[in-house]
């Protein structure tokens, strides 16, 4: 399978017939792939393929990294969208396509939209990021707030689309996406066709179902094993139920991957063919996200840091040569930082403390040197004296310090408790 062409790209215009476009109907197959392939030929780029010695070291074998947070839009989401949007005929097309996003989707549907002279309306939340927002108004989109959350929103997309008209472009759950993200697949074959385990970010599953149909027609030795983050894992309890099982109570920083349900066809094709899904903690996304960011120098969404979250939290049962999907590295800058201090907690590299001192001149001073000793770095420092817990001397300290992994944190807790100090976190 040839590297799509760096050539100008295709943009069929909205009247022209989409049948040679149209991929056909029936079970989708690696052939289905192929063609999406083709459609896609000049408009979605074949992202790098980068090696990580790092994690080749904890794994003990070659580990590579697949860089779709540098694909159009920053995720692989243009891929499917663009398939499903150039696939509709000239009357549907006439009638627009509309969409529900928090973020990765919706910006792949207002690109692939402009670029096929298609108009666009996504719903997104009200409380979706500006930097998402407006990235998918200037892909060509109109976008409309609706809703607290992404149900709220997909059902006010719905509602639009039975009153207009417009086709709805599901974010997963359909044949034309699932051919689409499977391009994925094609590329790792191509890029290392030495792999033996390919790990990728499971959601609704459309990615995980694209690229294990396409792999294991093709590969069917080569591993496909999906991750979902811990606290929105819909997929593990739907394989044991052999149906696709609605989870409630979702709660991770990873929204690229926070679905409540598999999609009819995404978990059919699941179960079938991707041999295993696990499960990551919020640390392991977080220590994931700063390891991609600072070993491989990549900016990776939570959700697109999965796969190596899953690699540092169980490197030796993975056979490699491994290949890691980075599915987006569409981040807020405010969660980024938010995520980067709490990826240096869960790896002893940040510390918050709370200790007691009396209040009187030269006491701040005496417990800094404490720190300047361990070599502790004070990235911040509050000050409470008004809080009636504390005695009429007494002040309370938040330290907020920079340390070098979980020993040194120890030996700061040990410095300034052996000072007299009384440390609580």
């Amino acid at each position: 399978m040839a590297a799509p062409s760096p050539r100008t790209p295709h943009h069929p215009s909205a009247s022209a017939p989409p049948a040679a476009d149209r991929i056909a109907g029936g079970p989708i197959t690696v052939d289905d792939v192929r063609e999406a392939h083709k459609i896609l030929s000049g408009v979605s780029r074949a992202t790098a393929m980068e090696g990580s010695r790092y994690l080749s070291g904890l794994v003990g074998a070659p580990v590579h990294l697949k860089c779709e947070n540098l694909q159009r839009t920053g995720s692989f989401k243009i891929r499917g969208a663009y398939v499903r949007i150039a696939g509709l005929s000239a009357q549907e097309r006439a009638a627009g396509v509309v969409a529900a996003s928090a973020g990765n989707h919706a910006q792949g549907v207002a690109l692939a939209a402009s670029l096929l002279g298609v108009r666009s309306t996504v719903f997104m939340p009200v409380g979706a990021p500006l930097p998402k927002v407006a990235a998918t108004r200037e892909y060509g989109a109109e976008v409309r707030l609706e809703g607290q959350v992404v149900d709220e929103t997909l059902a006010a997309a719905e509602e639009y689309a039975r009153r207009t008209g417009a086709v709805f472009i599901h974010p997963f759950d359909h044949r034309d996406i699932i051919a689409g993200q499977g391009t994925v697949g094609l590329e790792i074959l191509e890029q290392c066709p030495e792999v033996r385990s390919i790990v990728v970010g499971v959601g609704g599953g459309g990615l995980a179902a694209g690229v294990a149909l396409a792999v294991k027609a093709l590969r069917p030795d080569v591993k496909v094993i999906g991750v979902q983050a811990a606290g929105a894992a819909c997929y593990p309890p739907s394989l044991a139920a052999g149906r696709p099982v609605a989870v409630e109570g979702l709660s991770t920083m990873a929204d690229g991957i926070k679905v409540g349900r598999p999609g009819e066809v995404t978990f059919e094709i699941v179960r079938e063919l991707v041999d295993e899904v696990r499960t990551v903690s919020e640390d392991e996304l977080s220590s994931a996200l700063l390891l991609c960011l600072e070993r491989a120098k990549l900016v990776v969404e939570p959700a697109g840091a999965s796969p190596v979250a899953a690699l540092l939290a169980d490197p030796e049962s993975f056979e490699g040569p491994v290949v890691a999907v980075l599915s987006g590295g569409n981040v807020d800058p405010l969660l980024m930082q938010r995520i980067l201090r709490f990826g240096m907690a869960a790896g002893g590299r940040y510390l918050s403390l709370r200790l007691r001192l009396t209040d009187r001149p030269g006491a701040l001073e005496t417990m800094l040197g404490v720190l300047t000793v361990v070599d502790a770095n004070v990235l911040d420092i509050g000050h409470v004296r008004t809080d009636p817990r504390l005695g009429l001397t007494e002040v309370e300290v938040e330290l907020h310090l920079e340390t070098k992994g979980p020993a040194h944190c120890a030996e700061v807790r040990a410095a300034l408790s052996g000072a007299g100090y009384a440390v609580a976190e």
